[in-house]
Formats: structure tokens, C-alpha cells, sequence
């Protein structure tokens, strides 16, 4: 990122440039960085308060020779003014994210449109080649609604119910009709709210019960009406101006010798005191180094995607697209390291000392699944990524072709308890149904039948 920071701080002087990260935490380093190198640096993210972003992206508006640094929160939205140059650091994760900021430049007459790639690692290099391949092949994201959302039908019940105070148990159906919200296990959702206390039933009519007001009573039923969620934050203070906030408390908790001190808005701030009740944390400008930290991490690459860096891999050079001296090497690298992992229109089966390895290139979702469908064949003690799961090693090749050959059934992930916490109203439905209803999600089914339909190629790399 320091380097990163360099570059950004020589290309384009007298410019405006917005540099997009994907990530808080990047963001803050980034701007710290180039403010370091006395570049004219302003912020925009999620975590900086609404004033603290107004206040930079209405002063890079009226500026020149600028950056701003943001996350997704400029893909849309504000015109920022007159932009001349839009830089990515590493590879959005989708190719609709890249056109939104793509689209951000050549507004102007006489302009182009333009977005220039800084990869802070190889590996980034064939992601943003891989995106970029699916771009210049007119490929985007179809918009496709979330799989399976029954917590939404469970909250829209209890809505109902405290919307209208009672609603009837046979009759409740009638304010959806036929939206596909409401599953064959609608009534099955509305049985375990009954059954559990979310709601109470007097005679034939049901009203909002103890459970709910338990779970999602608090402020004025606040947490049932929003169905989106986020993290416990501290909100952080100079004085009486709101700076932004902190997600993760971890930051602020943890033993360390010396002060504390926050990295918000690209500057450093010494924490004072922290009310721990209210989730405020009271800060003053410091000259020492700063941290920042949020949490949470990022999910896998799509199947598309991750077939985009495949085709890169196997020679495609994406058209509208110029690499670097540097970047084309790294490709090359990336093409002789990987030419043993990649077949055109088939999938391959490594064999080494110790490894039997399957190159998918399906993505995470996929190779999730792939895990859960294949047991006999596929290690179930390792982290899936995009492009390769790790097989038993002591599978011969003969029972593996077998295996593939005659096992017709594709399985969903298996979650734990504790995966349902993230879906939001997971408590109004009954336990089976909500993991099923993540395992579903976490799965691709489609791509994996169409992944099993390919033909497979064994290479043994140590021969």
C-alpha cells in the first residue's frame, strides 16, 4: 500500500483522481500514506460520518490537483465534478462494481473514459485480468434476488401482525397473494411463530407475542422494521464533531503499552475516553502513527470470474485493455506457473508427492459445493478458494472417475448452528429451516452440474 501510495502521488499531477479500495481499512492507510507525501487527500467511506464525507467530497469538487480515496460509497450517487482519472487498487469483485466507477470518468467533452489498475500482489494481477477479460467480452452480473428468503417472509409476518396489532390465522395469506416470498414452507413459518411466542393466537386471530418483543422490541420494534443489519459500532468524537465509527471494539479493548490511537478520516486520533455503555469514544489529533481496523471479511470470486482468469491464463488478452511492462510479466509468470492446472474446455486432476489436487476454476460457491457432494473424494479439513480443491491423496484415478461418473445427487453446503447468526431474523424461523435456507445460499448448484458435464484431464507433475 506505501508503494501504491507513491505511484498514486506521481501519476497525473495537476489532476483529479479517485482512487477506489475495497475496504475500510485500505482506505485509511491509503489516504494516510498520500496526505504523508503532501498529495491534497480526502476520504469517503461508510464508517466516516455523514457530515465528515460531505465535507470531502464537496471540497474535491471544488479542487484540482486532488485525490479522493473511497469504497463503494462513490460508485453511485454525488457527482464529485470534473474527474480525470479513476484508479483501482487491486480488482473490484464484480464486473457491475467496475463499470459504476469506470462510468465515473469521460463526462466531459473531448474526454475518455479510463480506469488504471494498481495490483498490490501477483495473485491480483490475474484477478483484474479475469474481470477485465468478462468485461471486454460484454459479460456482467445478471441481477438475480437472494435465494430462499424466509426469515424476510417470518419478519414480514410479525410486521403484519404489529402493523395492523392482529391479523388472521387463516386469512393473513391474502395481503401477499402469489409473491414468491411465501414458499411451501410459509405455513410451516407461521406454526413455529405461533408454536414459540412470537405470536399469540386468540381464537382465530394472532397478534404480536412476548418472543418478539424480546428478540426485536427494543426501540420501538426498530430492529424488526429495518431488515438489513450491521455490527455494534463506536461512534467516534472530537469534541462535539462526529468523525466516523469504529466496528470492531477489538481495537479499542485490546492490552497495549501507550496510547491508543485511531486511524478515521486519513488522520491519526489519541483515544481519550471510551463510554463503553453509549458506544462512543471520545478522540484528540495525534501526531503518532495511527491504526485501522474493521472487521469482517470478504466472500469467494463468482464462477464467471473466476473462468475469466482461466481464459486468461490459457492466452486471452482482454481487448481495450494495456498491461504494463511490469504487469505483462507477472502474466507470464502467472501462465507458466499455472500451465499445468488449466485445459481448455475441461477441468484437471493433479497428481504430486503427497497431492492430489482437482482445478476446478469454478469459484468459492462452487467448490463449497463440489465439498459437500463429493465426500469420499474430496479433503474436508481445508479452507475453499476459487480454483482448486485438494482431493484424498490415496484416491486412484480409476475410483475417482467413478465417483464422478456415478454420483448424480449435488448437495448443499453443510453450515453449523452458529453460520445462521449472520441471517438476519434467523431466530423467527424454525432451526432446520434456516440453516438450510444459508446452506442454500452458500451453494451453485447450476454451475457445478455444468461443471460435472466437462471432460477431465490428469496431469502428474512430477513426471
Amino acid at each position: 500500500m506505501d508503494n501504491a501510495a507513491t505511484v498514486v502521488a506521481a501519476l497525473h499531477k495537476g489532476e483529479k483522481r479517485l482512487v477506489f479500495v475495497d475496504s475500510r481499512r485500505r482506505a485509511e492507510e491509503l489516504g494516510a500514506a498520500l496526505r504523508a507525501r503532501e498529495v491534497t487527500t480526502f476520504l469517503s467511506h461508510s464508517s466516516l460520518s455523514a457530515d465528515e464525507r460531505r465535507r470531502s467530497e464537496q471540497a474535491f469538487a471544488d479542487a484540482r490537483d486532488c485525490v479522493i480515496v473511497a469504497t463503494s460509497t462513490l460508485e453511485l450517487g454525488i457527482d464529485v465534478g470534473d474527474l480525470d482519472r479513476v484508479l483501482q487498487i487491486d480488482a473490484p469483485r464484480t464486473v457491475a462494481s467496475f463499470l459504476q466507477r469506470l462510468g465515473r470518468t469521460g463526462r466531459r467533452p473531448g474526454s475518455t473514459r479510463n480506469c488504471l489498475f494498481l495490483c498490490l500482489e501477483e495473485s491480483a494481477v490475474l484477478s483484474a485480468a479475469g474481470l477485465l477479460e468478462r468485461w471486454a467480452a460484454g459479460w456482467v452480473e445478471p441481477i438475480v434476488a437472494p435465494a430462499h428468503p424466509r426469515h424476510i417472509a417470518a419478519q414480514q409476518m410479525l410486521a403484519l401482525a404489529l402493523q395492523e396489532s392482529k391479523i388472521g390465522t387463516h386469512t393473513w395469506q391474502e395481503w401477499w397473494g402469489d409473491l414468491p416470498l411465501f414458499d411451501e414452507h410459509r405455513d410451516e413459518i407461521f406454526s413455529h411463530l405461533l408454536a414459540e411466542g412470537f405470536l399469540e393466537r386468540d381464537g382465530a386471530m394472532a397478534f404480536i407475542g412476548p418472543e418478539a418483543e424480546k428478540k426485536f422490541g427494543r426501540r420501538y420494534f426498530s430492529d424488526l422494521l429495518a431488515v438489513f443489519s450491521a455490527p455494534p459500532e463506536f461512534t467516534v468524537l472530537a469534541g462535539r464533531d462526529e468523525i466516523g465509527r469504529v466496528g470492531d471494539d477489538i481495537l479499542l479493548a485490546e492490552n497495549q503499552d501507550g496510547p491508543r490511537v485511531l486511524l478515521l478520516a486519513g488522520r491519526a486520533w489519541k483515544v481519550g475516553y471510551v463510554d463503553w455503555k453509549r458506544r462512543r469514544c471520545f478522540v484528540e489529533p495525534s501526531d503518532l502513527p495511527g491504526r485501522a481496523k474493521w472487521g469482517g471479511g470478504e466472500g469467494g470470486l463468482s464462477f464467471a470470474l473466476t473462468r475469466g482468469q482461466r481464459s486468461v491464463l490459457l492466452g486471452t488478452e482482454p481487448a481495450g485493455v494495456r498491461f504494463t511492462r511490469r504487469a505483462a510479466s507477472v502474466l507470464a509468470d502467472l501462465r507458466e506457473k499455472h500451465a499445468g492446472h488449466i485445459a481448455d474446455e475441461a477441468t484437471v486432476f493433479t497428481r504430486s508427492v503427497g497431492d492430489l489436487r482437482w482445478w476446478t476454476w469454478a469459484g468459492t460457491a462452487a467448490n463449497r459445493t463440489l465439498q459437500a457432494s463429493f465426500p469420499r473424494i474430496i479433503d474436508p479439513r481445508q479452507r475453499i478458494g476459487d480454483h482448486s480443491l485438494r482431493l484424498l491423496p490415496e484416491i486412484s484415478k480409476s475410483d475417482l472417475l467413478t465417483e464422478l461418473s456415478t454420483h448424480a445427487v449435488v448437495k448443499s453446503p453443510d453450515v453449523s448452528k452458529s453460520a445462521v447468526n449472520g441471517l438476519k431474523f434467523s431466530a423467527a424461523l424454525p432451526e432446520a429451516l434456516a440453516i438450510e435456507t444459508v446452506a442454500e445460499r452458500l451453494s451453485d448448484r447450476p454451475h457445478v452440474q455444468a461443471l460435472l458435464s466437462e471432460r477431465h484431464t490428469f496431469v502428474d507433475l512430477d513426471n
